[in-house]
């Protein structure tokens, strides 16, 4: 019996736990998309391949070791006749080498200096803080990503309660108004003018809930949700108003919040560490070598001859018709080229951060009207239904008053939609999109 208990219980904690797992504020899809999309997975791969590219490039300064073994018959020996060499009799010849020839041998190398690779492994380093800055932009992206898809959704949601709303309301007016038909005190034409206004609010209604289902979708496709899976906004226009209206609309943007300028100054280091390498291309390479060779030689009885080296190389370019110099140039456009981006960047973070405060003041101004003129809406909605109410006023009037007020709370929730997408705009143009 307990036995039975026990799984009833984690069956109940399982199937809640996976029901929760539908409901999903703005900023729990953006921890979804960060944890599951395709890119944040790539950017980490990007991120262990800049680690192994170090240890693939300061694995060349450790010693290289290796071993190796060889058996030799020769067929036929090389030989020259005596002869040819001023003596020995006519038909006899050297050979220069012994029938049969075995061994093996173990040989290590140490690179002393290279400049190429001093300047490769630090470009290596530099490159995976490159990795990580770019996983940053990536994450910023995803971020600004999410919340773009999410507040679309969120407005759908909202404008299908304020027409449900509208919806309860008209279905009790009608209901009153036929009452008021049955007892003689309106027209039929009354109840056919509020009766066509209840099912024009119907039909909105479904094309709307058709307009909210395809958002959430795109939204689930934005955060690598599976289509299979439900989606439920628990977020409102008024949270995350209130979340991101702490603007200041004078601040400036700073420039190393964006995570694609980082990036771009961390590539223009990169390009002076090929620029300097380059330069110093005739610098010498210098390595140390030892080996030893343990050996068998002979034709029928074979004779130990062992052998061992040891030395030092070093390899200097004088001459190489101007190949590293073309590096250096190619080199130093590369920079400038990056400099020019930076430029763009910067030019384009200005731009985004002045359109959005105007598009700030613009549709902060349009909200501040559509609220009064939803107050107007409302009382004249209120005014015209309690004179229907009373005997004293049409359903026409009604009827009129209440296309206005659902008019009005339309262009009140598009005019809140507006104002915060330019909080968003202008948070994400200043690298400030905390979502």
């Amino acid at each position: 019996m307990n036995r039975k208990c026990t799984l009833l219980l984690f069956f109940s904690i399982s199937f809640l736990t996976l029901r929760g797992q539908g409901e999903m504020s703005l900023s729990q899809c953006v921890q979804y998309a960060l944890e599951n999309h395709t890119q944040i997975r790539i950017a980490e791969l990007d991120i262990q391949d800049a680690e192994w590219q170090i240890k693939e490039n300061t694995a060349v300064a450790y010693p290289n070791i290796s071993l190796g073994a060889h058996y030799n018959y020769f067929l036929q020996q090389p030989a020259i006749p005596s002869e040819a060499l001023g003596f020995g009799s006519p038909g006899e010849s050297i050979r220069f080498a012994l029938k049969k020839d075995m061994g093996a041998s173990i040989s290590a190398t140490q690179l002393i200096f290279n400049n190429s690779l001093l300047a490769t492994i630090k470009a290596a380093k530099m490159y995976k803080e490159y990795a990580a800055i770019q996983y940053g932009g990536v994450e910023e992206k995803l971020r600004n990503q999410v919340t773009d898809a999410y507040i679309p959704a969120l407005v759908v949601a909202e404008g299908i309660s304020v027409l449900q709303k509208n919806i309860d309301n008209q279905r009790k007016l009608v209901s009153d108004t036929k009452a008021n038909y049955k007892a003689g005190f309106v027209e039929q034409l009354d109840v056919d003018r509020l009766e066509f206004s209840l099912s024009a609010f119907e039909t909105d209604l479904e094309s709307l809930a058709r307009q909210r289902d395809k958002a959430i979708e795109y939204l689930k496709f934005v955060i690598n949700m599976p289509t299979g899976d439900t989606l439920i906004l628990t977020d409102d226009l008024n949270v995350l108003l209130q979340q991101y209206d702490d603007i200041d609309p004078k601040e400036t943007v700073d420039y190393m919040n964006r995570p694609d300028y980082v990036a771009a100054l961390k590539a223009r280091e990169l390009s002076d560490i090929q620029t300097d390498a380059y330069s110093k291309y005739w610098w010498p390479v210098i390595n140390a070598f030892i080996s030893y060779d343990p050996g068998y030689q002979g034709n029928d009885e074979l004779f130990w001859i062992p052998s061992s080296i040891v030395g030092v190389q070093l390899s200097m370019p004088i001459f190489d018709g101007g190949y590293a110099r073309a590096l250096k140039e190619r080199s130093m456009i590369q920079t400038l080229k990056v400099d020019q981006q930076k430029r763009i960047l910067s030019m384009s973070y200005d731009l985004a951060v002045e359109t959005a405060r105007n598009d700030y003041f613009s549709t902060k101004q349009k909200l501040a009207d559509k609220e009064r003129n939803l107050t107007l809406a409302e009382k004249i909605f209120s005014t015209s239904e309690t004179k229907f109410k009373e005997g004293v006023g049409s359903s026409f009037e009604v009827t009129q008053a209440q296309l206005g007020l659902y008019q009005s709370q339309a262009d009140h929730v598009n005019a809140r939609f507006d104002f915060l997408k330019s909080l968003v705009a202008f948070k994400q143009a200043l690298g400030k999109n905390t979502f």
